[in-house]
């Protein structure tokens, strides 16, 4: 090889070793024509709600070439006072199909049914759903909380003859003798193939804990359909705010084929990133990090926190605000917690944060102070 030759396939080699191993996340503002204060992402009762309600066919598409999702593709909605919009991922684009805001508010009722706590939101799982009710001042101050976590049940209904109503099986737990349950919206799980609830509980000191619910085993109780508190986690205290532990997500962050549960601990100060595995019966503290965050003063219970599936098998990863609210950080917490990239913001996220699509391909979406919704690649 020339001299000449030489030269170039060496400045090549360094221009292909100084490029970075992928690109730094970018950060866009998606064209909405009203003020968001709202948004829901895949999965939840009001995202399935607007994609099997028969609106999506008659909404008008913002994009030039108009991908309405079909009822079973996964979507994202967001609302305001002065409209709505269900939000789909086509060819690598987050594509926009306006609502009306009436009909999304009137779906997103559902979310607190009959009895539940003001300002709280249930979850659903199949034939379960699950919701904190009996309103009750704080023990120790801060925000309401709530005596109750209500668990009902649909049970199986018979085929054939006139149409019966489906039978539901109603179980009411308390949290413990002088306890509560936190504003915090309870999630359900699998763990071993049997479905498990999470809530938060408060001690009269104030200390907050993860308390995972399962249901009896069969023969245990008269009912079949009876819960029992499987492992409560130690008392936390709150934040400088007051704000209490709050969960992010329950998913395989190992790889190992058993869920664990990632929450925040004082998430208005110092904010700890902390890892939990059920081992032994007990709920046990595998790691921790500080400088993150999934509450929003004045925001009530919206998620700011979502999994980021993988493309193909493997561990999802995890995005939820720096302690600021400032920037969206993506981790790994399959082997420690290791933040992979972070986005910095053009405002505080505030009232929502979720993910469309799977792997290198998906798109994050985060509710902003001023109303406006970011798209962040990773």
């Amino acid at each position: 090889m020339s001299e000449r030759g030489a030269r170039r396939a060496l400045l090549i080699g360094l221009l292909i070793g100084a490029s970075p191993a992928c690109a730094e996340p970018s950060v866009t503002i998606l064209d909405l024509p009203f003020r968001a204060r709202a948004l829901r992402g895949p999965g939840s009762e009001v995202a399935i709600a607007v994609a099997t309600s028969g609106l999506l066919p008659l909404a008008r598409s913002r994009s030039a070439d108009p991908a309405t999702p079909e009822p079973e593709a996964p979507i994202a909605v967001v609302w305001g006072d002065a409209g709505g919009a269900a939000l789909s991922l086509v060819d690598g684009q987050v594509t926009t199909t306006l609502l009306g805001a009436e009909a999304v508010d009137g779906l997103a009722t559902a979310e607190t049914p009959r009895g539940a706590l003001p300002g709280s939101r249930r979850a659903v799982s199949g034939p379960l759903s699950v919701h904190l009710a009996d309103p009750r001042p704080a023990l120790a101050g801060g925000p309401e909380q709530a005596g109750a976590l209500v668990i009902r049940e649909r049970q199986p209904v018979a085929m054939g003859g006139d149409p019966k109503p489906v039978p539901i099986v109603t179980t009411t737990l308390s949290a413990a003798p002088d306890a509560a349950f936190a504003l915090r919206r309870p999630r359900i799980a699998r763990l071993d193939g049997k479905p498990v609830v999470l809530a938060v509980t408060v001690a009269p000191a104030g200390g907050a804990a993860l308390a995972l619910f399962a249901k009896a085993e069969p023969g245990a109780a008269a009912s079949g359909a009876a819960w029992t508190l499987m492992a409560r986690g130690p008392d936390q205290a709150a934040g400088p705010g007051g704000q209490p532990l709050k969960p992010a997500a329950i998913a395989d962050f190992s790889g190992s084929g058993r869920p664990q549960i990632a929450a925040v601990a004082a998430p208005d100060g110092a904010g700890q990133l902390q890892l939990w595995a059920l081992e032994a019966g007990a709920l046990r503290l595998v790691r921790a990090a500080p400088g993150y965050t999934n509450v929003s003063p004045g925001e009530g219970e919206v998620d700011l926190a979502a999994l980021v599936e993988p493309e193909r098998e493997g561990a999802p990863e995890l995005a939820l605000p720096i302690a600021d609210r400032s920037a969206v950080a993506i981790l790994s917490l399959k082997e420690g917690i290791r933040e992979r990239s972070r986005a910095a913001l053009p405002g505080l996220a505030a009232f929502g944060l979720a993910s469309l699509g799977r792997g290198p391909a998906a798109r994050l979406l985060v509710g902003l102070a001023d109303g406006r919704i970011a798209v962040v690649t990773p």
